[in-house]
């Protein structure tokens, strides 16, 4: 008579799987979420005497967040998105209700004067895209990494540019970086969500995943992108594409 192997190694060596993708989603999300202090930081130890000097540098690191985001989006978010819904016609819909919400959402923020476009424009792309990083950490996807590193990437210009943003309305430099050092929970708990639930939830995972980059895009062309040009000044738009080439190298290194 044949004794069956006890089944406790097997999930002892699950439990251990599962736990080791919980910790790496844990330090993914939290070190691209440490970035936007960072960001903050390095804005507030960064003065440049000339002020059309200092306006230009900073509406260049606006065109370099942009330039990610937009990379991040063309590159990593919406192909995974495609290939989690098998490219069904229904992937429009889903991106183009992402710009819906996004708008409404933005129109409430005015209506009650607490519009604040790039501190918006970081809270809305860094919770879905924890979201989406932890479902797809979860699924086994090469990209897992590439998106941490994006995220990442993003965050700094968008720390820098929303701790201008909210000292130039006049909040003190201390409560801002206070702030910002608040919202680093964010990202390891949306990741966490996003990996415990939505490894094997790819229609959800894609849906997240479209949803996002409609609003992200909404974002770019609605708030970000109008804070690019300066008259007489043609460069800083040149951040856009230095930040979209990033996101490239990122995928031709990844397939090196």
């Amino acid at each position: 008579m044949r004794v069956s192997a006890p089944t406790y190694p097997v999930q002892i060596n699950v439990a251990k799987t599962f736990m080791h993708g919980m910790l790496n989603i844990i330090l993914l999300t939290a070190a691209a979420g440490a970035c936007i202090p960072i960001g903050g930081f390095i804005a507030s130890q960064t003065r440049i005497q000339r002020q059309w000097l200092d306006e230009e540098f900073r509406h260049s690191v606006i065109a370099l967040g942009a330039g990610i985001l937009l990379g991040a989006v063309a590159i990593v978010l919406v192909p995974d998105a495609l290939k989690h819904l098998s490219h069904s016609p229904w992937t429009i819909a889903l991106i183009l209700s992402g710009g819906v919400f996004f708008y409404c959402l933005e129109k409430y923020l005015d209506i009650h004067r607490r519009s604040a476009p790039q501190l918006t424009g970081m809270l809305l792309d860094y919770v879905p895209e924890s979201l989406a990083l932890g479902g797809i950490a979860a699924s086994g996807a090469d990209s897992t990494m590439l998106l941490a590193v994006l995220i990442g990437l993003q965050n700094l210009p968008e720390g820098f540019n929303a701790y201008k943003e909210l000292t130039d309305a006049g909040h003190s430099s201390k409560k801002v970086l206070l702030m910002m050092l608040a919202l680093l929970p964010l990202g390891p708990l949306f990741g966490v969500a996003g990996f415990s639930a939505l490894g094997d939830q790819h229609e959800i995972l894609g849906g997240i995943m479209l949803i996002a980059s409609g609003g992200i895009l909404y974002l770019i062309f609605q708030d970000i992108a109008p804070q690019i040009p300066i008259r007489k000044h043609r460069s800083p738009p040149l951040g856009a594409v230095i930040g979209f080439s990033i996101a490239m190298l990122g995928v031709v290194l990844s397939q090196y």
